[in-house]
């Protein structure tokens, strides 16, 4: 079961963001992250602009004509594009870690995978109230930055 789940949500991280570029061709991947749901929260970090994406794995299923399959715990998707601010070119290979803080003050830490021209994972935010989200990353100029924001799950 756990092998299915994670299959599942590779195939979710992997497709969605493709069936998005597919639809709006002719848009530049950050324009089209964005555009995914709205940025979540926008940050210029030391050159880098960071903009991040929380789409429900609802939305993300729905929007690629599937239904939500049973057993998936996550109930989110947390996404983040990089781009340089100096010369506007997107910034596609690092490493990235996210860690959200839930409502009740538990966490959860997750790797963020590399996916067409940005870098996502599935997180759980089953209760409503403020998330705090939590961002470290590292990309190819070997700096380390960060990034935080709070979201709401109404």
């Amino acid at each position: 079961m756990k092998k299915l789940v994670l299959a599942i949500a590779a195939i979710l991280t992997l497709s969605a963001p493709a069936a998005f570029a597919a639809e709006h061709a002719g848009h530049d991947m950050s324009s089209g992250h964005a555009a995914m749901g709205g940025a979540a929260h926008e940050e210029v970090i030391d050159g880098v602009k960071a903009t991040f994406n929380v789409q429900t794995m609802a939305d993300a299923m729905k929007s690629m004509g599937m239904e939500m399959p049973k057993g998936v715990k996550e109930t989110h998707h947390i996404s983040v594009a990089f781009k340089d601010v100096k010369s506007g070119k997107a910034l596609t290979e690092g490493e990235v870690k996210v860690k959200v803080q839930n409502p009740d003050k538990s966490d959860q830490s997750k790797d963020l995978m590399g996916m067409h021209g940005h870098f996502g994972t599935d997180v759980v935010m089953t209760a409503k109230g403020k998330y705090g989200v939590m961002c470290k990353f590292k990309l190819a100029d070997g700096k380390v930055r960060s990034a935080k924001f709070w979201y709401t799950v109404k």
